[in-house]
């Protein structure tokens, strides 16, 4: 079975062979074993029901495969974004101007750098390793963040962005970084990324210029990528748009990927989340509507793709595998939402 739970210490080894597998360009999951503790530190603090929420947590979930033992996939939720360091993007915007003499009218659209999304909270580091990638995997790894903002709303902020990465070719070239970044800071995309991760983004504000940037005067290579998501980040983009997830005009600053936004209360997964006491069977039909499962404990939270039904009272069923995979109490309460059948019942017989 796939549950998805936050990360541990004993996580470290498969996390970091995730960070090789990711490649280049995502700055939340650089191949370093201190980054790594001190962020499954920081997450072990933002799942610690003692702890009042921060203004800044990161809660980092991973994608286990009981199967195994090891670990398929990360997603994580990150609130306070920019509070702490500063979160910098591109916002595209159009200039307007005029000419009597030659009555003419431009238009010209510009990047301005921007920290808009300050005090937000941001989901992000979603990585399915190759071999999971099957109809409803990726679904459910992306959806699970959402179920954990329905479940514990006190934590996360009003609005949530997610940021996707870049186009780059298959060498890991980011034409909007060697067009744009690189003349200004001397170095590689892959560095500036390493050093954003590891240090920090204050390096772009000392930088950086801090006039707006015409477009039509980059590259062509550069003005076609700008807002085009990285061939591997497409499928989580649409998934976020079937979330409410809008597009207006924020791009990454390394590689122009862009980042989209909703309201938390008005993303699909939270609005449609229920929350209700459950009843245990010993097995369920192969037939049965498959649900994103959570077990609604902070603590030890954990979230299932599992079958399941809803009763005429409004009890959840569950079978005995989801009972025990959720660390579940008699009594207790679990939150779900269903998924697309057609695409899902394949998955729960190739991973469970």
């Amino acid at each position: 079975m796939l549950i998805i739970r936050p990360c541990k210490e004993s996580d470290l080894d498969d996390l970091m062979n995730i960070s090789h597998a990711v490649g280049k360009g995502m700055t939340s999951m650089p191949a370093d074993e201190a980054a790594w503790l001190e962020k499954i530190s920081a997450s072990a603090e933002a799942f610690n029901s003692t702890q009042p929420a921060a203004q800044s947590n990161t809660y980092f979930m991973v994608l286990e495969d009981t199967t195994t033992g090891h670990l398929a996939g990360t997603t994580a939720i990150y609130t306070g974004v920019g509070l702490s360091r500063p979160f910098y993007s591109y916002k595209i915007s159009t200039l307007v101007s005029s000419s009597s003499d030659l009555d003419m009218i431009r238009k010209t659209q510009v990047l301005n750098i921007v920290n808009d999304y300050t005090g937000s909270t941001e989901v992000g580091s979603i990585y399915l390793l190759p071999e999971y990638r099957k109809p409803g995997v990726g679904q459910f790894l992306s959806r699970a963040r959402f179920l954990t903002m329905a479940d514990f709303p006190e934590r996360f902020g009003d609005q949530v962005i997610a940021e996707l990465r870049g186009w780059q070719d298959e060498n890991g070239r980011s034409p909007l970084w060697d067009n744009l970044g690189k003349p200004f800071f001397g170095i590689e995309f892959q560095d500036a990324v390493n050093t954003a991760a590891l240090k920090g983004s204050q390096f772009i504000s000392d930088l950086m210029p801090k006039y707006p940037i015409y477009i039509s005067l980059l590259p062509h290579e550069a003005q076609e990528v700008i807002g085009k998501p990285h061939d591997f980040s497409a499928p989580a983009l649409f998934m976020l748009k079937k979330e409410g997830f809008q597009f207006s005009g924020y791009v990454d600053l390394f590689d122009g990927g862009p980042s989209v936004q909703a309201d938390t209360k008005e993303i699909r997964s939270v609005k449609d989340s229920c929350s209700s006491h459950f009843q245990v069977v010993s097995d369920l039909p192969a037939s049965s509507q498959m649900y994103l499962v959570s077990n609604e404990n902070l603590d030890d939270y954990r979230v299932a793709l599992a079958p399941g039904n809803v009763t005429e009272n409004g009890d959840f069923i569950i079978d005995q595998a989801t009972f025990q995979a959720l660390q579940l109490a008699v009594g207790g309460l679990v939150r779900f939402i269903t998924m697309n059948k057609s695409s899902v019942q394949k998955t729960h017989s190739q991973a469970a």
